[in-house]
C-alpha cells in the first residue's frame, strides 16, 4: 500500500540567512535559521502543498540536525529514513541577498552527515511505500552518496515507482569551485556530464535550468543539450527558464524553446532566488503526481518559484495549497508578494505550526494582583510563580492541550522552566492596568520581541468598549498595531486579550463589535482571551464577527475574572458550544487562596502545589465535561 507520495533524497542543512538585506556577508549583524538543502525543500515544499512526502538523508547527532528533523516534522514530512549520524555535523549553509543578481552562498560540508548517506540507508520496503523517488545530482558526486541513490532509483523502478531528477548543480559541491563559489550556477565538466549522462535512463521526469541542462548534455547549446539528454532518456524535460518561465518536453525537442509546452507565468519582483528552484520542483511534483497536464504542472510550478523569489529564506516561503489556491483566485496585487498584507495573512495562518483543538491554561501572569497580596516581594513571588509552573506540569502530565501564562519580570524562572516541555506559552506585555494601553519588558520599539523563543506567544490584555472616544481608539489602536507587527516580524503567535465590561456595559453586540473595530485597522490576533459572554446569542455573534474578519483564526480563550467556580462552570457550559472557542485560560480562580496564604506563611510549598493542582485540574475537568456535553448536543 502507497502511504507516501514521494520520497526526496540527498542534501539536508541548515541554513543561516543574513537578515540586513543589500549587505556583504561579511557585514552580516544578525542570521534567521532555517532548514536547507535542496532535497530537504522539496520535501517541506511538496507537504505544504498536500501531497504525504518524505525524506531519506543523515543529520548529526546535534540540536542543528534535531532541529532539522523536528522543522520536518512540523510541516508534516515522514522522517523515518532520516539517520542520525553519530560520528559527522550536520551541513550548514551561510547566505545573503546582497542585490537583485548577487546572493552569497558559503556551503559548510566538509565530511558532513548527509554525504554519509549509504546503501544500507536504503530500505526496499520504505521505497515501495512511495509513488515517486525524487533524486538531486549532488548525491551523484560522491561514490558512496551515488552507490545509496542508484541503489533507491533501481528498487523504485523496480516496485513501479515514478522517479525524478533534479539536476541541482552545483559546481563547488562537485570540487569545481573553491568555497567562496557557492553561487556559481556552471563550470563545464566532461567528467560530470558523462556522470549524469550514466543516470539519466533511469529517469521518468528530469529538471533543470538551461546551465543545468548544459552540464547535463555536455554542451551550451540549450537546444542541443536537451536533444542531447533525449539520446539517453525517455523522461519528460522540463527546462527552467528564469522570468522566461518554463517549458516540458514529454517527446522530440524541437527547435525553439518556446515550442514546448508552457504554463502561465507571474510577473512579481526578484527579491532572493535562492531556494526558487526546490520552490518550483515543490509545484512542478504537486501537478505530476496529481496527473494534471504540463500546463497546469508548470502554472503550479511557476507560482511556487514566484512564491520563493519574492520572500526571505527558502522552505520558509514556500505556499500551502490553500495559499496557492488563494493566489490563483485573487492574481497579483503587488509584484513584492512578501509585502501584500492578505497574502501574507494567508501564508501566516496556514504555515502555523500545530493545531490544539483544547486548550486548558493556568494563567500566572498577574504582576499587580500579587504584588499587592500582604508578605510579597518580588522573590518570594518568583518562587510562588515556578510552583505554579509546577502544578500545570503535574496536571498536564505530558498531554497536550496544557499550557500557562507567565510574565518574565516576576516569573522569570517559571518561563525558562517551561521550555522544552510541551506546554503551550504566553508572555504579557502590557503594563497592568493601563488605559490607554502601555506595554512593558519589551523596549521603546518592541525590539525584545527578538530575544523571545519563538513558542512564546505574545500576550497583550487591552481595556476597550465601542463606546470609547476617538482619541482613545487611535492611541490603543496605533500600539496594537505596532505590537502585532512587531509580533509577526518576529515569527511569534499574538493573542489579544479584550474586557470591556471593565469599562462600560456589555450586551450582546459589545465584544463582537470590539472585533470588527480593530480587524478594521487590519489586526488579527491568532488567538482571543474573551471574559464569557452574557448569553449564548453574544456568543454567537462574537464568534461570527471573529469568523467574518479571520477565518483563519487559532480560537478563543475564556478568562476568569478571579470568578467562583460555579459561575466558571456555567460560562463553559455556555462557550463550549462553539467550536472556535478553544478552552480556557484562567489563574486567579486556581491560585488565588494559595497564593494569600502562601505569601502570609500559613501553609507550604507542599500544600500549595496541593491546593493548585486540584483546582486546575478541576477547571480542566469542568471544560472536559463541558465540551464532551456540547458534542453530545450537536450529535444528539
Amino acid at each position: 500500500m502507497r502511504d507516501l507520495d514521494v520520497i526526496t533524497i540527498g542534501r539536508s542543512s541548515v541554513d543561516l540567512y543574513g537578515m540586513q538585506v543589500g549587505g556583504r556577508l561579511e557585514d552580516m549583524r544578525s542570521f534567521r535559521k532555517y532548514i536547507g538543502g535542496s532535497p530537504t525543500n522539496i520535501a517541506a515544499g511538496t507537504a505544504r502543498l498536500g501531497l504525504r512526502s518524505a525524506l531519506m538523508t543523515r543529520v548529526g547527532d546535534e540540536a542543528m540536525g534535531r532541529f532539522i528533523r523536528e522543522e520536518l516534522v512540523r510541516e508534516g514530512v515522514d522522517v523515518t529514513a532520516v539517520a542520525t549520524d553519530p560520528q559527522r555535523l550536520t551541513a550548514l549553509a551561510i547566505l545573503g541577498i546582497e542585490a537583485q543578481d548577487r546572493f552569497p552562498l558559503i556551503f559548510y560540508r566538509t565530511d558532513c552527515a548527509d554525504m554519509a548517506l549509504s546503501e544500507n540507508d536504503v530500505d526496499e520496503g520504505f521505497i515501495a511505500r512511495a509513488r515517486a523517488v525524487v533524486a538531486t545530482g549532488t548525491h551523484l558526486s560522491n561514490p558512496q552518496t551515488e552507490r545509496a541513490v542508484l541503489k533507491a532509483l533501481d528498487l523504485a523502478r523496480s516496485n513501479g515507482c515514478r522517479t525524478a531528477l533534479d539536476i541541482d548543480y552545483r559546481p563547488n559541491l562537485w570540487g569545481l569551485a573553491g568555497h567562496d563559489a557557492g553561487e556559481e550556477r556552471f563550470i563545464a565538466s566532461d567528467a560530470v556530464t558523462k556522470k549524469l549522462r550514466s543516470t539519466l535512463h533511469l529517469f521518468d521526469l528530469v529538471v533543470g535550468t538551461e546551465e543545468e541542462f548544459h552540464i547535463a548534455g555536455g554542451t551550451t547549446d540549450t537546444i542541443a543539450a536537451l536533444r542531447a539528454v533525449r539520446e539517453v532518456s525517455d523522461a519528460t524535460l522540463v527546462c527552467k527558464r528564469g522570468a522566461m518561465g518554463a517549458a516540458a518536453f514529454p517527446g522530440p525537442i524541437p527547435d525553439d524553446l518556446d515550442a514546448g509546452e508552457v504554463g502561465p507565468g507571474f510577473p512579481i519582483e526578484i527579491f532572493n532566488v535562492l531556494g526558487a528552484g526546490d520552490g518550483f520542483m515543490s509545484g512542478l511534483l504537486k501537478g505530476w503526481l496529481d496527473d494534471e497536464d504540463w500546463p497546469t504542472a508548470l502554472k503550479y510550478a511557476n507560482a511556487c518559484g514566484a512564491f520563493a523569489v519574492s520572500r526571505h529564506g527558502c522552505a520558509p516561503a514556500y505556499p500551502t495549497w490553500e495559499e496557492l489556491r488563494f493566489f490563483f483566485g485573487r492574481g497579483i496585487v503587488t509584484p513584492a508578494l512578501r509585502k501584500d498584507r492578505d497574502l501574507e495573512q494567508v501564508h501566516w495562518a496556514t504555515t502555523r505550526i500545530g493545531d490544539l483543538p483544547d486548550l486548558r491554561v493556568f494563567a500566572f501572569d498577574h504582576r499587580a494582583q500579587f504584588e499587592e497580596m500582604e508578605g510579597a516581594t518580588p522573590q518570594k513571588i518568583a518562587a510562588f510563580k515556578r510552583l505554579c509552573l509546577d502544578a500545570t506540569r503535574d496536571v498536564a502530565d505530558g498531554r497536550e492541550g496544557y499550557g500557562l501564562l507567565c510574565d518574565e519580570r516576576l516569573g522569570q524562572a517559571a518561563l525558562h522552566g517551561a521550555a522544552g516541555r510541551g506546554l503551550w506559552v504566553g508572555r504579557p506585555v502590557e503594563i497592568p492596568g493601563s488605559r490607554p494601553l502601555r506595554l512593558e519588558e519589551i523596549g521603546e520599539d518592541f525590539g525584545g520581541l527578538s530575544e523571545w523563543p519563538r513558542d512564546h506567544v505574545v500576550k497583550c490584555l487591552c481595556f476597550c468598549h465601542p463606546d470609547d472616544d476617538a482619541a482613545m481608539w487611535d492611541d490603543q489602536l496605533a500600539t496594537l498595531t505596532r505590537l502585532a507587527e512587531a509580533a509577526r516580524r518576529n515569527a511569534l503567535e499574538f493573542l489579544l486579550e479584550i474586557i470591556p465590561s471593565k469599562v462600560g456595559p456589555v450586551g450582546d453586540d459589545t465584544t463582537a463589535d470590539l472585533v470588527r473595530r480593530i480587524h478594521a485597522a487590519g489586526i488579527r490576533p491568532d488567538w482571543w482571551k474573551l471574559e464569557p459572554q452574557p448569553t449564548e446569542l453574544a456568543w454567537t455573534r462574537t464568534c461570527a464577527a471573529i469568523e467574518e474578519g479571520d477565518p483563519h483564526v487559532r480560537g478563543i480563550l475564556v478568562l476568569g475574572l478571579d470568578a467562583p467556580t460555579d459561575e466558571l462552570r456555567e460560562g463553559f457550559r455556555l462557550a463550549a458550544r462553539h467550536p472556535m472557542v478553544k478552552g480556557f485560560a484562567i489563574g486567579r480562580t486556581i491560585f488565588g487562596d494559595a497564593a494569600r496564604a502562601w505569601m502570609a506563611g500559613q501553609i507550604d510549598d507542599a500544600e500549595a502545589s496541593r491546593r493548585m493542582r486540584g483546582e486546575f485540574g478541576a477547571m480542566a475537568a469542568a471544560w472536559d465535561a463541558a465540551r464532551d456535553a456540547a458534542t453530545r448536543e450537536e450529535t444528539a
